[in-house]
């Protein structure tokens, strides 16, 4: 375990980075549970994630609920160009946006209702559980994004992944409205609370069709209530 001192006079990410190279991770190569990586790093579980979070932006790694996190395949210069990817969300209107993600997300919710553990069953509906309980937006819509990613997790297909992951990048750089809030906290009766329910439900269930249409209803209803 490296000492405090050393911990302290350098980021989480190098140490990550170092420890990585150090021991010979290759693509496709599983690395150690974050317990044993903040005990033999010296990092808090918070500088950890961080770090984790930085080299999985840079596709540098890629992690899946309830298996763990696996060096990505290929060279570096294979991961996304976020440069390309930033501007191309910056040229799409919020509209064009919501048509991807119709096109492509009930495609991920089949997959997942074919894939899916009962881990990740169990993690989606814990992350529904903590949305209804938000108290702010800006909870809400942090849950959202996990279920949403959760979901992809599931198909159980890296290509599938990435291609959420993508998706994901250029709609956080698509220029969005104003939305106006009448509440601090999404209402009891938030209409995407029962859709996602919907979707878990299907997945749950095994009902691939199920799980598609589910999907296309909910991002439908949010295109609609975005775009009246």
């Amino acid at each position: 375990m490296l000492q405090n001192t050393e911990t302290r006079k350098t980021d989480a990410l190098s140490l990550l980075r170092d420890y990585i190279d150090a021991g010979g991770y290759g693509a496709g190569d599983k690395l150690p549970p974050e317990r044993q990586l903040i005990d033999q790093l010296g990092l808090t579980r918070a500088a950890l994630r961080q770090a984790l979070e930085t080299l999985e932006r840079s596709g540098a790694i890629w992690r899946h609920v309830g298996k763990g996190t696996f060096i990505a395949e290929g060279p570096p210069g294979m991961a996304p160009d976020l440069d390309s990817l930033t501007s191309l969300g910056r040229q799409l209107t919020p509209m064009r946006m919501m048509q991807a993600r119709i096109c492509i997300e009930p495609a991920l919710a089949r997959e997942a209702a074919v894939h899916a553990t009962g881990e990740e069953m169990t993690a989606m509906e814990q992350i529904l559980q903590r949305s209804r309980a938000a108290a702010t937006w800006a909870e809400y819509e942090a849950q959202d994004d996990q279920f949403h990613r959760t979901l992809a997790e599931s198909t159980d297909n890296a290509m599938l992944l990435s291609v959420f992951d993508q998706l994901n990048r250029v709609r956080r750089a698509v220029t969005w409205g104003t939305v106006n809030r009448s509440s601090t906290r999404p209402p009891a009766n938030h209409t995407s609370f029962d859709e996602h329910d919907a979707i878990a439900r299907a997945i749950a269930e095994r009902d691939p069709d199920g799980a598609w249409s589910a999907m296309r209803t909910h991002l439908k209803s949010v295109s609609a209530r975005l775009f009246p």
